[in-house]
Parts: structure tokens; C-alpha cells; sequence
């Protein structure tokens, strides 16, 4: 009779490695590894091998950062998603993903489980976990760090070291670098060990060293570079007049972006689950994108439909931040992202320098933008009359002459002096 099936999300760190092993024996069944490249650039070397020597019987590891661009940043990027007005959702947007492939997997294996690594204290539990049941409800979820009896068994690292030793299983901990790290094509983030201090100064000379993506801005070099973004449909297609992928303009991004120090970010934000985490993100590409959709937006965006749609972007963030890409809400927020964006095409020049990103001009063949109309000087189109503002004014002040003549201007927010009298309130049909 063959033995059962459990497809584990594993990254040959530490925790997948230990999990994938603890797996096997507690349940005595095949463990599937499957490893998603979203951009972890050499962290995938020689992961297939370790996967094997700890134990797996198959490992998947799928190239996916192309998926990842089109359907998953762009798609975002479009929303203007910004979480608690820093975070661009690095990590969040990768979960739904992996946790997608994962399910395939699964099913085509014959598995009856997916099983991850996160621990009961983060967000990343319920973002696998709610992709999964939205994808494939049938499937069982074995999360290791939410058993007491895998948490008695290892209530710290050193007792997952010695189970790795005992089990001739390589690891790299190590107390020269005391932090996380979760890296994409998007963005790495770092938290945990000296981070957990919000006093902590992450731009300290003595922690450039941590960075990954971004050089130190004060080492960025002394000269501001020029960067031409061209959009249609609300996405990036071209980057100085090239045509790219999605992927390739991250990619292509990253690389402009991280020279000149753009994107890192260290906040204490509010997680799903109710506490509040340090982290530090560094996001160059995306910071560099977001700025330049942000941009095109501003000339080619009616005014209410962007008003509508950045009303939305907290809700928007929040979904995906808490793990709801797949859930109908998100869908229908996209179809009217999607329907906002028919006209965002153009041009978008950037000027970046020391950490900086500048808007250095934009153009559009379907701009909303008339000089005509804006210009202070005469109106040569005469299709703003300065004197219809009267009437504009006077019916938008209705309601406050109103209230004010009733409650008095204390009753409105003002000062006490000079409040009106009940009986000199408007009379009616006036």
C-alpha cells in the first residue's frame, strides 16, 4: 500500500528543512517539496539536491517569475495597493501564488495535505491557508508551528539545529546575521532579531551590509539618472524606449532603481493576526513603478474614477495583505481597477538620484490635461467662464449658510463670536 502524500512549500532554510523531515516521520508519509523561483536569485542553488538528502521523495522547483509579474504585480500596481500607506506588498502578493501552484501540485500527485512552514504568530499562515480554501477546499493543511507537539519538540533554534545535525541535515544558522529575510522579484523584506527593537537604526553605517537590493543612498552615485517608463492599459510595456515582459521590467528596474538606493522602507505595521512587527523592506523596482503608474495616472484618469478607485486602495491592501487575492471581493474590486485603467497610456520621465524618484514630465496621446483651460493667462478655447465659479460657490455654500444661520458658526466648528441668531435662518423656498 502506498503511503500518503504531503506537498510542503519548502526553501531549505532552517524551519522547511527540519519540517520536512519531522514530516516524514510523524506521519510516515512521501513528502513532496516544491519550491516556487519568484526571483530568489542564488538562494535556489543546490536546492534540489538538499530537498532529496532531507528526505523528499519528489521536489518540484518551477520557475514562475514571469506569472508572478503579469498576473500578480502589474494587476496590484494597477489597484495603487499601498498597505498603511508605506508597504508595496512584497511578500503578501507572493503567498497567493506559491499557495496556487502548491494546490496544483497537490492534486496532480494525489496528495491529501499541503504543509508550510510559517509560524503561528504571522500572516503568511493565512495566506496560504485562505488560497488554499478558496482553490481547493478538499485539501487538508498541516501547519507544523500551529502543533504543540512539534512546538514542544522544538521550543528554539538550538534544539532544530541538533535535530538538523542528528539528521545529516545541512544548515546555515548563524549569529553574524540575527534577522529573516524573504526575497522576490518584488521586494526582500527583513525583520525579526536586532529589528524586533524599533529603536533600532537600520540605516546605521554598521547594517549596510544586510541590504540585498538597494545600495546605501549616501553611496549612490553623485549623478542623477533619467528614466523613461511607457504604459498602456494602466501597465508598464517599454523602459527607455524598449519594448520589455512584465518580468523584464521589474527585473530591468530593480537594477536602475536599487543603484540609486530607491525603495527601502522600515515601518512597525499592524498585522492580520493583531500584533504589531517591525520590518524593513526594499522595494526599488516597484517603488520606481508605483511612482510612474501614479504619475500616468494623473493626466489620463477622469477625476471621480480616480477618486473612486483610490477610496478603495486601503480595503484593496488590506485583502491582499491579509491573504483574500482569491476571494470574489478582490476579483470585483479588480474588474473596476481593470475598467479604470483603459486610458492610462503614455509617457513617464523620472529623475532618480540619492533614494529619490522625481517626476521629471509626462505625456500622453489621450491626456486630460488642456494648457488651454489651465492656463492663468486668457482661455483662447473660452471653455472655462472665471465668472460661472459665482454660481458654483453659491450653491456649494447653500448648506453651510444654512447650518451656520441655525447652530451658529460655534454649532459648525468656529468661533463663538459672531454666531448668528435662530431667527435669522433663511426662510423657507428662498
Amino acid at each position: 500500500m502506498s503511503k500518503q502524500k504531503i506537498v510542503l512549500a519548502y526553501s531549505g532554510g532552517l524551519d522547511t528543512s527540519v519540517i520536512l523531515a519531522w514530516l516524514k516521520e510523524t506521519f510516515d508519509a512521501e513528502i513532496i517539496a516544491f519550491t516556487a523561483d519568484i526571483g530568489q536569485a542564488d538562494e535556489l542553488d543546490g536546492l534540489e539536491e538538499k530537498a532529496y538528502n532531507t528526505g523528499a521523495s519528489k521536489v518540484y522547483i518551477e520557475d514562475l517569475r514571469a506569472e508572478f509579474a503579469k498576473d500578480f504585480i502589474y494587476p496590484m500596481f494597477q489597484a495603487g495597493a499601498l498597505y498603511e500607506g508605506q508597504y508595496l506588498l512584497g511578500t503578501s502578493i507572493a503567498r497567493p501564488l506559491i499557495a496556487k501552484r502548491m494546490v496544483e501540485i497537490a492534486r496532480a500527485e494525489g496528495a491529501f495535505a499541503i504543509a508550510h512552514g510559517a509560524t503561528g504568530k504571522g500572516n503568511d499562515q493565512v495566506r496560504f491557508e485562505l488560497t488554499a480554501a478558496a482553490l481547493a477546499p478538499e485539501l487538508e493543511v498541516v501547519a507544523p508551528w500551529r502543533i504543540e507537539e512539534f512546538r514542544a519538540q522544538f521550543p528554539g533554534r538550538a534544539e532544530m539545529i541538533a535535530y538538523a545535525e542528528s539528521h545529516g541535515i545541512p544548515v546555515k544558522a548563524t549569529a553574524s546575521k540575527p534577522y529573516s529575510t524573504d526575497r522576490n522579484l518584488l521586494h526582500i523584506s527583513f525583520e525579526s532579531g536586532m529589528l524586533e527593537d524599533p529603536w533600532f537604526d537600520s540605516t546605521a553605517v554598521d547594517v549596510r551590509d544586510m541590504y540585498v537590493m538597494s545600495v546605501d543612498p549616501e553611496l549612490a552615485p553623485d549623478e542623477a539618472e533619467y528614466v523613461e517608463l511607457e504604459f498602456e492599459k494602466g501597465d508598464c510595456v517599454a523602459v527607455n524606449g524598449k519594448r520589455l515582459t512584465p518580468l523584464q521590467v521589474m527585473e530591468t528596474l530593480n537594477e536602475i532603481g536599487g543603484k540609486h538606493g530607491v525603495g527601502r522602507i522600515d515601518m512597525v505595521e499592524n498585522r492580520f493576526v493583531g500584533m504589531k512587527s517591525r520590518g524593513v523592506y526594499e522595494t526599488p523596482g516597484g517603488t520606481v513603478l508605483f511612482k510612474a503608474h501614479r504619475i500616468m495616472e494623473s493626466i489620463t484618469m477622469d477625476r471621480d474614477v480616480m477618486h473612486l478607485r483610490d477610496s478603495l486602495i486601503p480595503k484593496y491592501a488590506s485583502l491582499v495583505y491579509n491573504g483574500f487575492w482569491f476571494a470574489p471581493e478582490r476579483l470585483a474590486l479588480q474588474a473596476l481597477v481593470t475598467e479604470s485603467q483603459k486610458h492610462v497610456a503614455g509617457t513617464v520621465r523620472l529623475k532618480l538620484y540619492k533614494g529619490n524618484v522625481m517626476a521629471a514630465g509626462v505625456k500622453s496621446p489621450v491626456s486630460l490635461y488642456n494648457p488651454d483651460i489651465a492656463t492663468m493667462e486668457a482661455d483662447p478655447t473660452q471653455a472655462y467662464n472665471q465668472g460661472d465659479a459665482t454660481g458654483f460657490i453659491r450653491l456649494n455654500a447653500l448648506r453651510l449658510r444654512v447650518t451656520s444661520s441655525v447652530h451658529g458658526a460655534e454649532g459648525v466648528g468656529g468661533a463663538s463670536a459672531g454666531t448668528a441668531k435662530a431667527e435669522q435662518a433663511v426662510p423657507a423656498g428662498k
